[in-house]
């Protein structure tokens, strides 16, 4: 499995110690002020031993995060293909930090790191990042990131219930030199 190093940050395989920090996380209603529901600790760690799943079974995948300096898990990033029923494909970026790690620029540092091994060691022509409309702060991230945004891409999330959490907003990446490549200012078909 890939461990990918920043400046600031490790991203790495996911630890036992990881699993309260990640609960306490997703329990908090800032975090997931833009997430459908709050998961109990049985449903945390059971998320996080499927990552560890899919980093060990693909070698990539949602890696937690720890700040290098102080050892610190501060959350996860990541690339995932994007979950059936959605109304594109691809493969998706993500990411979920704690509270007190924002604001610090670990979500873009760790951001960029992932793109960067999807681009670069998993040769993807294009790499995805969704949002609620109303999730100002991540998709500041997704710009900082060089992602664009076609407004005629957003949509209604299919897995989530009627309300503000279901308007959606899909940003996009192609991989360096795509774009001279294709032709087009978004990549292939766009």
């Amino acid at each position: 499995m890939a461990e990918l190093r920043t400046d600031r940050l490790l991203l790495r395989s996911w630890r036992e110690s990881d699993l309260a920090p990640w609960a306490a996380l997703n329990a908090d209603p800032e975090v997931r002020r833009h997430l459908p529901g709050v998961p109990d600790r049985a449903r945390c760690d059971a998320a996080a031993g499927r990552f560890q799943d899919e980093l060990d079974r693909r070698g990539w995948g949602f890696w937690a995060v720890e700040v290098r300096r102080t050892g610190e898990f501060i959350g996860f990033t990541g690339l995932d293909p994007v979950e059936e029923g959605q109304p594109f494909t691809g493969v998706e970026a993500g990411w979920r930090l704690a509270r007190p790690a924002w604001g610090h620029g670990y979500a873009t540092e760790a951001a960029r790191a992932a793109l960067a091994f999807g681009f670069a060691e998993l040769g993807l022509p294009e790499i995805l990042a969704v949002t609620t409309s109303g999730n100002l702060r991540s998709q500041a991230v997704m710009r900082r990131l060089g992602m664009t945004r076609d407004p005629a891409d957003d949509f209604e999330d299919p897995g989530v219930p009627e309300g503000p959490l279901r308007r959606c907003v899909l940003y996009r990446s192609t991989a360096p030199g795509a774009r001279a490549r294709s032709g087009h200012a978004n990549g292939p078909g766009r």
